[in-house]
């Protein structure tokens, strides 16, 4: 069987305390929007933390971008070879499952731009606003997936709080910058988890002779 000797290579431990930790942060992001609102819930979120913090999460927002797999991909390539297929499952499904829910499932979701026309928000100027395919958030399925993939493949402990901080401020600074509502965001970290473990499932067919490679 493949699949043992994958699973002994994998921080199961790690990754097993992130994916509740993300699941807890999702349920509770959905269950507030069930109970203050979608639109509440954003604007008691989007506050004005001053031009720092305007600065601050125009720069973390770009750590979700999609054209970080690149660096990802060379990453695994040369630190994790036998692992590679791991991480371009975990790219497919996560980019996957976004443009198909942002297309397909719930096409044309108005962001905050559009949807909330006759209220003030906090906005930051120099960035571009868009008004549709809302749910989920790109970004932040991309961080989250990024955080979970490499809870699975890293020993150190360090990296389950540390990768948390990173993709929750990925995942606020869409708010922030009102690209999203946090729904979206609680939407973006469902697909990550569903996409680390479509992925863990799918590159075990593709893996072969794990248990004799040294990482």
């Amino acid at each position: 069987m493949i699949l043992q000797p994958y699973m002994h290579l994998l921080q199961i431990k790690n990754f097993r305390t992130a994916a509740f930790l993300a699941a807890l942060i999702a349920i509770v992001l959905f269950a507030l929007t069930a109970l203050l609102g979608k639109n509440e819930l954003f604007l008691l979120l989007n506050g004005n933390g001053g031009l720092i913090a305007d600065y601050f999460f125009s720069f973390v927002t770009y750590l979700g971008d999609g054209a970080l797999w690149v660096l990802v991909a060379l990453w695994f390539w040369f630190k994790k070879r036998k692992l590679f297929a791991l991480a371009v499952s975990a790219f497919a499904a996560s980019t996957t499952l976004t443009q198909v829910c942002k297309y397909f499932i719930i096409p044309n979701e108005p962001r905050p731009k559009k949807a909330l026309t006759d209220v003030a928000y906090h906005y930051v100027k120099n960035v571009e606003l868009h008004e549709i395919s809302s749910f989920p958030s790109g970004h932040t399925a991309t961080a989250f997936t990024f955080f979970l993939l490499f809870t699975l493949v890293l020993k150190n402990r360090w990296v389950v709080p540390v990768g948390l901080m990173y993709a929750v401020l990925v995942g606020y600074s869409r708010v922030y910058l009102a690209q999203h509502f946090p729904f979206d965001v609680a939407g973006g970290i469902t697909v990550a988890i569903f996409s680390l473990i479509i992925s863990i499932w799918a590159s075990k067919f593709w893996i072969k002779e794990l248990s004799q490679v040294k990482l």
